[in-house]
């Protein structure tokens, strides 16, 4: 019970700092392509963070198994450099043994990483694609940001605001908009100055309008001398509709309730995925143990870099097969199984193919034999 809790804290510790590592790195990169949304204006800076807690279970259900991984693997490497794993075995401890201590503490990661990947990861991800929803249903007026030039919808024209307060009113705007086809020569640029301005709704209508107020409107061909002067105390432009076509909803943001039994090979072939998140939690245990297996002149780190190598070619032949099963091209009855049934032959051929062979020793007349 001594040496488990002590390969248990080792290899918790590890994973730990792994997967904090491994997390930091994951977040940063979707917080930066999160921060560049929202200096756009096609983000509300206030959503970036709540976005980011929704992806933090995806994250963890991606980084957990690569993250117990490495943390094996450093933790036996630095059993057999500091011979303490020749200790181990000489005081009756074998390798197979400190296998199944492993495989227990695997068991409880796979636990916890198939809760996340079955039941909140999704949850997350739906909440997320809703958040992502009501971002792209915000209107022209929404994502203006002061001091900054935007273009409309469809490319009609510009506008631009000195100042936008907290309730989304305007100061000291300027829109610029076209009006006839390319094909005519005669085509209008009608600019819009105006101390004030709103988003204002029509009655019983979805349709949004742009309501300024004190300004002038100038309409008229460019380089003729033909243009229309007006002075008004209140204009309306009307605003593009910008509520989102209805799609399908991603894969990965379905409840796993709804996955199962469905007839939707995507559908079925994410069921496969979620469920073999946790398998593969007990595979890369069984191939991090062998590979772990090194001296002092190796160093802890001498098999790293080919652990590594093996773990994500696993990752690339669980994603291929993916793709296959979603497209018909293999049938959905073969499942994700096959790609773990090979890896964990590979795994139990360098767990035999390493292990020390018992010496048999014979006393005869006068030798010894091994």
């Amino acid at each position: 019970m001594i040496i488990f809790r002590y390969l248990c804290r080792e290899i918790l510790s590890a994973t730990t700092a792994v997967c904090v590592i491994l997390l930091l790195v994951l977040m940063s990169g979707r917080f930066v392509k999160y921060l560049a949304k929202a200096v756009a204006g096609d983000m509300d800076s206030n959503s970036i963070f709540a976005m980011i807690g929704y992806r933090i279970p995806s994250f963890l259900e991606l980084t957990l198994p690569l993250a117990f991984f490495l943390a094996v693997l450093l933790s036996f490497g630095r059993l057999y450099v500091q011979n303490e794993m020749s200790v181990l075995k000489a005081c009756g401890v074998s390798e197979r043994r400190l296998m199944g201590y492993t495989l227990i503490i695997a068991a409880v990661f796979a636990v916890a990483t198939g809760w996340l990947s079955l039941s909140i990861s999704p949850s997350g991800m739906a909440k997320a694609e809703a958040l992502f929803d009501a971002e792209k249903s915000r209107s022209e007026l929404d994502k203006l940001m002061p001091k900054k030039f935007y273009s409309l919808s469809g490319g009609k024209g510009v506008t631009y605001a000195e100042a936008v307060t907290e309730d989304r009113q305007l100061d000291e705007i300027f829109l610029a908009m076209t009006a006839g086809s390319d094909e005519n020569s005669d085509r209008r640029l009608i600019l819009v100055l105006a101390d004030k301005g709103r988003q204002q709704q029509a009655e019983n209508s979805s349709d949004r309008y742009l309501v300024m107020e004190s300004g002038y409107r100038i309409e008229g061909v460019p380089g003729q001398n033909d243009y229309q002067i007006t002075r008004f105390e209140e204009y309306g432009s009307r605003l593009e509709n910008t509520q989102p076509a209805m799609k399908k909803a991603k894969t990965d943001a379905v409840a796993t309730g709804l996955l199962i039994g469905s007839s939707d090979l995507e559908l079925q072939a994410t069921l496969q995925w979620r469920l073999s998140i946790p398998l593969m939690v007990l595979v890369v245990t069984i191939l991090a143990v062998p590979l772990s297996r090194t001296n002092n002149r190796q160093g802890r780190y001498g098999k790293l870099l080919p652990a590594i190598v093996l773990y994500f070619t696993y990752l690339v032949a669980l994603n291929a097969m993916r793709g296959a099963l979603e497209s018909g091209a293999i049938p959905i009855w073969v499942t994700l199984l096959p790609v773990h049934a090979v890896y964990l032959a590979i795994g139990l051929f360098l767990l035999r193919s390493g292990a020390p062979k018992k010496s048999k020793v014979a006393l005869t007349t006068g030798e010894v034999t091994a």
